[in-house]
């Protein structure tokens, strides 16, 4: 192991060990707030001081076991300690190593899911709906909530435009790669001669900010236009001015949101996709500076990126990012996703884990 990581993981032995006598003080829960940041803060180096002590036992074990093998009548069973031990710490170095990687603050974050239909017209929005039943499949499997802010239907019952909160644990971590172009290769319902169409959708996948504050919004600088929802008609039907329209002057940003009858709770909505837009934009601004000095093995997660192919007549999906290709497109359109995701994971740590190891 690097003499930087031993370092760096005796440093952080170091740091439990103050946290354990600072957390057993008897003015540990003055301050709840304060105790509750160190609390959390004990939680995650636990696992990686636990993990090092391993390490470190088993490379005792090791020198003790080479030691042994000059005993005649200790070399069968020092040979079986020193072949374990060999085998074994280059697995805990390897997790070792993923547990010292940055942790991205906005993982455990819910996000505001954005699917837009691209070109392909009609067939663009019917995979819109299709990709948006594919997020909420997944996000069941993982018991998220999927919350409609705003939808526009299209002729044929897909959407030209969908937006969705969805709210759960680790819902960032799992969803941040699927920013992107999405393509579809299929046959649409409406072609005659059983031609193979291509059309694509955009995905956007932003954190939900932890509060207003994240992002200065000047009052002056949105304009905000109440109209009467779109409704299905009935005893219900909205007589009333609730639905929001907020335009970020700006940016040229705008953000409706008719969901709910409160005029209150439509704007509050509003506001909170207009300031996780600007941070998106922000950090996509912040990402294209520095792209062009380390390629990103995940890719840009720039909407104009092809990110993603879905070949209904092979049954394929490939994620271009990574050259994958599984051939289970029904699993994966019914919310199936872990595949996915797993591999887009391991590739991400793999160029974080390289990056350490180079600033080592």
């Amino acid at each position: 192991m690097n003499q930087s990581i031993r370092d760096k993981l005796e440093h952080l032995t170091g740091r439990l060990y103050e946290l354990d006598r600072m957390l057993a003080s008897g003015e540990a829960t003055r301050d709840m707030d304060e105790y509750r940041k160190l609390s959390r803060e004990h939680a995650e180096l636990g696992p990686v001081v636990s993990l090092y002590q391993a390490w470190r036992q088993l490379r005792s074990d090791l020198c003790a076991g080479l030691d042994m093998l000059a005993d005649p009548e200790m070399r069968e069973l020092a040979e079986a300690e020193v072949a374990g031990a060999r085998e074994r710490l280059p697995e805990i170095e390897a997790e070792l190593q993923k547990l010292l990687l940055p942790k991205d603050a906005k993982d455990d974050r819910n996000v505001f899911l954005e699917i837009r239909a691209g070109t392909g017209g009609d067939e663009s929005a019917l995979f819109a709906g299709n990709l948006f039943r594919m997020y909420t499949r997944y996000a069941e499997r993982r018991g998220w909530q999927v919350e409609v802010i705003s939808a526009s239907i299209s002729d044929l019952g897909g959407y030209r435009e969908v937006i969705a909160r969805i709210i759960g644990q680790g819902v960032y971590s799992r969803l941040k790669f699927e920013s992107g172009a999405h393509r579809v290769q299929r046959v649409p319902d409406t072609e005659t001669q059983g031609r193979i169409h291509t059309s694509a959708c955009t995905v956007a996948v932003m954190p939900e900010a932890d509060a207003l504050e994240e992002v200065q919004i000047n009052p002056t600088e949105i304009r905000i236009d109440t109209y009467r929802a779109s409704g299905a008609g009935g005893q219900h039907i909205n007589k009333t001015d609730s639905a929001v329209r907020i335009t970020h002057l700006p940016t040229g940003i705008v953000v409706e949101c008719q969901d709910d009858r409160s005029q209150h709770k439509n704007k509050a909505q509003a506001l909170s996709v207009l300031v996780a837009r600007i941070r998106d934009m922000q950090e996509r601004e912040q990402h294209a500076n520095i792209a062009s000095a380390r390629r990103n093995l995940i890719g840009s997660g720039d909407r104009s990126e092809r990110i993603r192919t879905y070949n209904f007549p092979q049954g394929r999906v490939t994620d271009h990012r990574i050259n994958l290709t599984l051939y289970k497109l029904e699993a994966v359109m019914d919310g199936d996703l872990d595949d996915l995701i797993a591999a887009l994971t391991a590739e991400y740590q793999a160029d974080q884990l390289a990056m350490l190891a180079e600033s080592a």
